[in-house]
């Protein structure tokens, strides 16, 4: 059996970098960033470190999401799988990479414990068909439009 699954959570230590692929005619996001996770008992850190800070990349739909609701300090729950790669730099280097490509990502507070006003939302690769609720504020989730013979009440 072969694995590669990785499960973290964190905060986004800064916005993401949003680029769009040109190899293909739809372009596809490309979103990186990384997530500044924890260490448990990470108070008597030897190397007075207390986080290790997580290259992630997230394609697609995903990265779409990442460009318009993730930024600097939000904590996220992000599912994926680790990806090596290497280049050769200009100086002629070979140069290793790590990154964590992201196939799931889900808020980890509610907007109200990161900046004031909303409920808990995620977005993963299921489902992409429908917006998510999202709250208006006063306690309430607005309900998308177009979904209204969903609703087992009107």
């Amino acid at each position: 059996m072969k694995m590669n699954k990785v499960i973290l959570m964190g905060r986004l230590t800064r916005d993401p970098e949003v680029r769009y692929s040109q190899n293909s005619e739809t372009p596809m996001a490309v979103a990186r960033f990384s997530l500044a996770v924890d260490r448990r008992g990470s108070r008597n850190s030897a190397d007075g470190q207390t986080a290790d800070f997580i290259n992630c990349v997230a394609f697609g739909r995903l990265g779409e999401f990442a460009e318009k609701y993730l930024h600097k300090g939000t904590k996220v729950a992000l599912g994926g799988r680790i990806q090596t790669g290497s280049y050769t730099n200009r100086d002629g280097q070979k140069v290793y990479t790590t990154d964590v490509v992201a196939e799931d990502i889900e808020f980890a507070e509610s907007k109200n414990a990161s900046s004031g006003g909303g409920e808990f939302s995620g977005f993963g690769g299921g489902n992409t068909s429908r917006p998510e609720p999202v709250s208006a504020g006063d306690g309430f989730m607005n309900i998308p439009d177009g979904i209204d013979e969903e609703l087992p009440f009107n």
